[in-house]
């Protein structure tokens, strides 16, 4: 473990602190979710249209989508249908198969993306929760659970 050597000046006097300083084991540069799903084409215009997602890249399986790479406003997500998770990576097929995420997602006006998925399944109504979050969880036409949260609303 290195340390690092802080100078303090306090009151027109100088002292020295060595402090600890963790080893870096590895940078991370994204974190983007792979959601496994049995079909990913309904659940497009869910991201596309509604929320202006664009679709970065796509991979077919047979006659559908086997994968798809959604991006906005530095935010990625990824979509792989279950039989092409299982066709690409055989090993991968029982967590695929039974794979569940929930997204949860910070908006700046949580009010405006709730017009936007009018009609969608609400899993939870907008609420105000007791961490100062306006939020609203729905269910894409995939099966996906997807929170939408805005904090300091109410400020």
């Amino acid at each position: 473990m290195r340390a690092v050597v802080v100078i303090l000046i306090t009151g027109g006097a100088l002292a020295a602190l060595s402090v600890p300083q963790q080893e870096t084991i590895m940078t991370v540069k994204r974190l983007t979710p792979i959601i496994f799903v049995a079909e990913i084409e309904p659940c497009l215009p869910f991201w596309t249209e509604r929320l202006g997602f664009e679709r970065t890249a796509e991979v077919p399986y047979e006659d559908r989508l086997g994968f798809v790479i959604l991006q906005k406003d530095g935010t990625e997500l990824m979509y792989q249908s279950v039989a092409g998770a299982v066709a690409d990576f055989p090993p991968l097929a029982a967590h695929a198969e039974r794979s569940s995420s929930t997204l949860f997602v910070e908006v700046v006006d949580v009010e405006a993306v709730a017009e936007r998925l009018a009609g969608v399944e609400v899993v939870r109504p907008m609420r105000t929760t007791s961490y100062g979050a306006r939020e609203l969880f729905v269910r894409a036409p995939c099966g996906t659970v997807v929170g939408f949260a805005q904090f300091g609303a109410g400020e």
